[in-house]
């Protein structure tokens, strides 16, 4: 008989976006000291995710283990650009380090803080030998980015044969299927689908649905999925950029939306394409003058 997973429930939460959640329910007795690691980096990155940097910082010292070395990494990264510099060489130093380089944990912040710096190259120098199902995760979605859909199969692959029903791997699917389009979109919704029968709703479900509908061109049910989440969550940039993207194609409008982004993620790549447009317009209007 395999050992109960005590931290089932607490990762479950935080791949689907229940960081609350997560967090609320972290106090998992009898714990090994390589699951206690592992329940603490989970709840402080369910702490950086909902925005709470600081609180990360402040409580993970110098003598703590490598693994929470590394998330403390990441709320520094994302805590301001300043420290993104400083963050990224000691990032590059303790990966150069043969003791503690090839920790699965610091592997997995390094691919996600590269990722951030759209450097995928440098990212999957990190990520791609894989190892634990959450660095095989990641490089689906590196390889997305990449609009490399052939090698996210592949990873999604490994990802089947270690457990076909994790999480992390019905997630990869989905975003695998919507990065194909077509007849995988339906496929893509019944994943998102299923974890709102199982699970409770978040932001990520909701978004997951929602962003199905809008290829599907089921827009008024896509939006109800995106208010719904921005009930939830109105600083989610995710939802707040489906929404700009489904009011357009409603006839709706979309700039409160657009503005409540810029506030709450002005480094988000819809703000930043609509930025260059609206400097492009401005200097042809200019031209034209």
């Amino acid at each position: 008989m395999a050992a109960p997973d005590l931290l089932f429930g607490l990762r479950n939460n935080f791949y689907l976006g229940a960081y609350q959640a997560a967090i609320n329910n972290s106090d998992v007795p009898n714990l090994s000291q390589d699951d206690s690691i592992e329940r603490d980096c989970l709840v402080y990155r369910s702490y950086i995710a909902l925005g709470s940097y600081q609180l990360v910082i402040n409580e993970i010292d110098s003598s703590a283990a490598t693994p929470l070395q590394a998330v403390k990494l990441l709320a520094l990264y994302l805590s301001s650009p300043d420290n993104k510099e400083t963050t990224i060489s000691s990032l590059h130093e303790w990966l150069g380090d043969p003791a503690i380089g090839s920790n699965p944990i610091l592997r997995l912040i390094a691919g996600i803080v590269f990722m951030h710096e759209q450097d995928y190259n440098e990212a999957l120098k990190h990520t791609n030998a894989g190892g634990t199902i959450d660095l095989h995760a990641l490089n689906v979605q590196i390889f997305l980015k990449m609009h490399r859909s052939d090698y996210a199969e592949k990873q999604l692959r490994i990802m089947q044969q270690i457990d076909e029903d994790h999480t992390l791997t019905q997630l990869a699917n989905a975003w695998l299927n919507l990065a194909v389009g077509g007849s995988k979109i339906q496929e893509a919704y019944l994943i998102f689908q299923d974890f709102s029968e199982k699970y409770q709703m978040t932001s990520l479900i909701l978004n997951g649905k929602a962003v199905c509908c809008m290829h599907m061109g089921n827009f008024d049910e896509a939006e109800t999925f995106l208010l719904e989440a921005l009930n939830k969550d109105a600083k989610d940039a995710e939802t707040l950029a489906n929404l700009v993207v489904c009011s357009l194609h409603l006839g709706k409008p979309s700039s409160r939306y657009l503005s409540q982004l810029k506030l709450s993620n002005p480094d988000h790549m819809l703000v930043k394409r609509t930025s260059a447009a609206e400097e492009s317009f401005d200097r042809a209007v200019q031209m034209i003058a």
